[in-house]
């Protein structure tokens, strides 16, 4: 099961270092695109969309909303980009309160059809955010893949943290694996991240602490986004949202971190870029 496992990340890392560096921006996010609504099929599983036509009829829904948010928002100024990501975090925010008022809260979102919208909420913002980064000019592959390694060091410091001192439970109604000791651990691997950063910038003062801001938000966003899917897979009653990736489940089960801290930096991002922060 390691051995599977270790080998399905190593092409999976392949894959996307290969398609993040070597292809067109505009080619990238059309193929991140394509794994969203492989993300929204299992989503529909999750739902509890059980007949094949209504979970096709979602994933051609959710292709719909790709294409209207990129036609709205691909020539929009910046200031509409962060509205649009800001009223994306918005929904995290009350994501948040659901899992920690689970499983009293699945009252408001268990409805299949509520939990379908939820989906959209979920992983339309993840690919805007990302296309967002991408257009940045001359840096925005690095920017995206300084994306997925805050979301990869939190999950692996938090992993090996729990191991080791793990024994009070993060949310012990949604996702037991999980203790504090996990998520400071999360943290403590970001932070040498933000170290690094740093020292390569030759940061000032002020943007250490910026960077600080950002990646600890962005961390703890991550974990949010792990919970959320947590919850509803609970909900559900089932192990993986798939079985797509062996020895990892299903591609919600590899990106459900970055579902929330793509928003949410990429919001960062622009307000540090237009002077905010």
């Amino acid at each position: 099961m390691l051995k599977q496992r270790v080998i399905t990340a190593l092409v999976l890392v392949a894959l996307f270092l290969s398609a993040l560096f070597l292809l067109p921006a505009g080619w990238f996010c059309l193929l991140v695109a394509l794994v969203v609504l492989g993300a929204s099929w299992e989503w529909g599983n999750l739902v509890g969309l059980e007949r094949t036509s209504t979970r096709l009829g979602y994933v051609a829904l959710t292709a719909g909303i790709l294409w209207l948010t990129d036609y709205l928002m691909s020539g929009a100024s910046r200031e509409v980009q962060t509205r649009f990501l800001a009223s994306a975090c918005t929904w995290w925010a009350i994501a948040l309160l659901w899992v920690q008022g689970f499983p009293s809260s699945a009252v408001l979102w268990g409805n299949k059809w509520v939990k379908a919208l939820m989906g959209w909420f979920v992983l339309v913002p993840t690919w805007m955010a990302m296309t967002v980064l991408m257009s940045e000019p001359q840096y925005g592959p690095l920017i995206v893949l300084y994306v997925v390694l805050l979301v990869v060091l939190m999950d692996t410091g938090g992993y090996v943290a729990g191991r080791m001192f793990g024994r009070r439970k993060l949310a012990p109604n949604v996702s037991p694996g999980k203790t504090w000791a996990g998520f400071f651990g999360g943290l403590f691997a970001n932070s040498l991240l933000v170290l690094a950063t740093g020292f390569a910038l030759g940061a000032d003062a002020r943007l250490w602490g910026l960077l600080a801001v950002i990646v600890g938000v962005a961390s703890c966003a991550s974990v949010l986004g792990d919970l959320l899917e947590s919850m509803v897979k609970r909900q559900r009653d089932v192990k993986d949202s798939g079985t797509l990736l062996p020895g990892h489940g299903g591609i919600l089960d590899r990106v459900d971190g970055m579902t929330a801290a793509f928003p949410v930096f990429t919001l960062l991002y622009l307000l540090l870029a237009e002077g905010v922060l």
